[in-house]
């Protein structure tokens, strides 16, 4: 009996020990072909325990793709990340091999999807240096909805986004972002299915461009300024123009309206291209300094607006209403200007007086 005992106790210490040791891991269902794929797990191995995580790709058999040794941090987590550039689509499973170590969630099945022929760009994924770059195209599935972009430029900094772009009935988009020199662009698409994929736009430096292409001379600079506008507080860009013509343009993506003072100075309102497409305005320099009023077509937006000069040599905000925008608001009647009523009602008073005076 006793001897029955003591082997009851030892089965028991040992399936203690066995289930002392544990190892739980986690990572997306679902995952778009080109982004990471993140393993998080937890385990009660010691502090710097190494744990080999594997990647496999299972279709008939199952074959292994990329191994992992990750260490056991003082949190007593680990964490790994595999590349899935260039993985074909279909089922996958990231897994810890272990021989039995108790109550572990050791294997994990994720389905890697390629959404990247959804994406169309039609913008040129090379393009010259002047200030942006122009990322336009259309997403299948996106009718009247958006799309996230985010860039990253050449220096691995987000240099745009991530920020959601209107589409159009069609899928289409359409927007400009503001760079600072040429290099290699990664343009990233989300929409609310998640991630769609990514492209790569090269800008051509030098930071100047010709408007010629049979004549190198002939340099225009391109600048930039930016701010919040909405239709109580629509912004006013202040541009130091040298000499010709001075091409101005917004963002797209936003439907903007842009008020700018002719030579006549006469207020001109322009507001042609809707949201897909910048609006432009085209002005004689003459080395004086123009003043532009740019706000939105719709009252319940209040966004960023860009706005590039070229010809110029600054475009600033401007913190006060300039003068030629200051006097349009409409004014009550004065004395110097007189209701057309006015004579007409001396011309009866009198007459009433007249007549008063006759009867008496």
């Amino acid at each position: 009996m006793k001897k029955i005992v003591l082997m009851m106790m030892g089965l028991l210490f040992l399936s203690g020990l066995a289930s002392a040791y544990r190892v739980n891991i986690d990572a997306p269902d679902t995952l778009p072909v080109g982004k990471p794929l993140i393993v998080n797990g937890t385990t009660t191995f010691g502090i710097g325990t190494p744990i080999d995580v594997v990647l496999y790709y299972q279709l008939t058999t199952t074959t292994e793709i990329k191994r992992k040794i990750v260490y056991v941090q003082s949190d007593y987590t680990f964490r790994t990340v595999f590349d899935t550039t260039g993985l074909q689509t279909g089922m996958y499973k990231v897994e810890v091999p272990t021989n039995g170590i108790g109550d572990s969630v050791t294997m994990r099945v994720v389905y890697l999807i390629d959404r990247s022929d959804d994406l169309q760009l039609s913008s040129s994924p090379s393009q010259n240096f002047n200030g942006k770059i122009t990322i336009a195209g259309t997403i299948k599935g996106d009718e009247n909805s958006g799309v996230q972009i985010e860039v990253i430029g050449p220096d691995n900094n987000v240099v745009f986004g991530p920020r959601y772009i209107n589409t159009d009935y069609q899928g289409s988009f359409a927007t400009d972002v503001p760079i600072t020199g040429p290099g290699d662009y990664e343009v990233s698409f989300t929409d609310d299915k998640g991630y769609v994929g990514k492209r790569i736009i090269t800008v051509i430096g030098p930071q100047y461009f010709t408007t010629d292409q049979t004549s190198a001379s002939t340099k225009v600079s391109i600048v930039s300024a930016h701010t919040k506008s909405s239709r109580d507080n629509p912004a006013y860009f202040a541009i130091k123009t040298g000499t010709g013509q001075v091409n101005i343009r917004t963002s797209s993506s936003i439907d903007w309206i842009i008020e700018y003072v002719d030579d006549n100075g006469i207020i001109q309102t322009v507001n042609e291209q809707g949201e897909q497409y910048p609006e432009k305005v085209q002005v004689q320099g003459r080395g004086k300094t123009i003043y532009i009023k740019v706000y939105p077509a719709r009252y319940a937006v209040n966004s960023e607006v860009f706005v590039y000069a070229e010809n110029s040599t600054s475009i600033t905000m401007s913190e006060t209403i300039p003068l030629p925008f200051a006097s349009t608001e409409p004014q009550s009647p004065t004395m110097t200007q007189q209701s057309p009523l006015l004579p007409f009602l001396c011309v009866v008073a009198v007459a009433l007086v007249f007549m008063t005076r006759v009867r008496n």
